[in-house]
């Protein structure tokens, strides 16, 4: 096999996937935010990255992710694809920030990496496959009518909840009692706050959440009250996830060193791509602290990536992996991952194995570079 790949043009797309709207805490999103690259080589492989930008979390949007693209495009042209941290570490050079675009142009890299070694990236990255099965999220609104979601989750199959929380404490407490009531006892429920808490709202929701069996409540507060989560660890009897509060295996490192937090849930967009992602994992894997594989709203072909991550990532133990259920209005990708259920499963194609589908990009704004 070839031990460089140069690169020639890089593709970059404006991939708008139109959707139902989902509310989280922090706001209410009517179309995904994506961005899908091809990073061309002079070996004739290509590699296909996809970002999903969320701007009330990542603080990046679909332009700023293009604008950022662009250069990093620049940057890249004749450069050696199969240098992956040399790569890499040029984008972090340029720009500090900017995870979300970044983790597109890390996806690209592997997916070369991976065809060019004829291998499905699971096996690339030393993984094998095993059971994943994704839980399903219910967006904010009424207690009555998340309860009605929830409810109907469970004729379609499904066996884990994850439930938006983070608007108003007492009726967050109102929103999981309707639902578990709804839904008797033998279904996972975990919740997310994305950073909608207060202090004392936390303490006051989570010990009134005690006792409706909570798997786990992601990001009670926002990132700023990181020094007080030592204390809530010690008051809330729900486990506590970090989501917001961990964007690299620094963060997760501080995270579990200052006692301030049971799990972790990794995103490419926060991580800025597989090999942060690997780094999150293993610092938390050596100290004994599981992991989620999360996302934002990403299409099949970025689900795909992850999939092969989790494939090779043995201290995932949670699996978030619904984004494209959640509404998606189009499918833009071609070969993939597929859904049986709610669990899911990937062909051994080289590389990630899946792509955009080119009717699809016919309709989407494209800069080559």
């Amino acid at each position: 096999m070839p031990q460089s790949s140069t690169i020639t043009k890089i593709d970059v797309y404006r991939f708008s996937i139109p959707m139902e709207p989902f509310t989280i805490a922090t706001g209410t999103m009517d179309h995904a935010q994506n961005v899908f690259i091809r990073v061309h080589t002079d070996a004739g492989l290509f590699g296909v990255g996809e970002c999903s930008a969320f701007p009330m979390i990542v603080g990046e949007t679909q332009d700023t992710c293009l604008i950022m693209a662009r250069e990093f495009a620049k940057l890249w042209k004749g450069q050696d694809a199969l240098d992956i941290s040399a790569r890499l570490q040029q984008l972090d050079n340029f720009t500090a920030g900017n995870t979300t675009i970044k983790s597109a142009f890390d996806m690209a890299l592997y997916d070369i990496a991976a065809k060019n070694a004829g291998l499905p990236l699971y096996k690339f990255l030393g993984g094998e496959k095993r059971v994943i099965e994704s839980d399903i999220t219910i967006g904010i609104a009424s207690p009555a009518i998340m309860a009605e979601k929830a409810l109907a989750f469970k004729r379609s199959g499904a066996n884990i909840l994850k439930v938006k929380l983070g608007k108003n404490a007492r009726e967050d407490v109102e929103r999981i009692r309707r639902t578990r009531e709804a839904i008797g006892n033998h279904m996972v429920i975990r919740v997310d706050a994305n950073q909608g808490w207060s202090f004392e709202d936390a303490v006051y929701a989570l010990q009134a959440l005690g006792k409706y069996d909570i798997e786990f409540c992601e990001q009670p507060m926002r990132t700023w009250y990181d020094d007080r989560l030592p204390e809530l660890m010690k008051l809330s009897p729900v486990k506590i996830m970090a989501d917001e509060s961990v964007y690299n295996h620094h963060d997760a490192r501080k995270q579990i060193d200052s006692g301030s937090c049971h799990y972790i849930n990794i995103k490419l967009a926060k991580a800025g791509g597989i090999y942060e992602a690997k780094q999150i994992h293993d610092v938390a894997a050596g100290k004994g602290i599981p992991c989620m594989m999360g996302g934002m709203l990403e299409s099949r072909i970025a689900l795909s990536a992850k999939l092969h991550f989790v494939y090779a990532s043995p201290n995932i133990r949670f699996y978030d992996m619904d984004t494209c259920m959640l509404g998606h209005l189009q499918d833009p990708c071609i070969g993939g991952i597929t859904y049986d259920g709610y669990k899911l499963n990937i062909d051994d194609a080289p590389g990630v194995g899946a792509d955009a589908d080119d009717k699809f990009l016919e309709k989407c704004e494209k800069f080559t570079f």
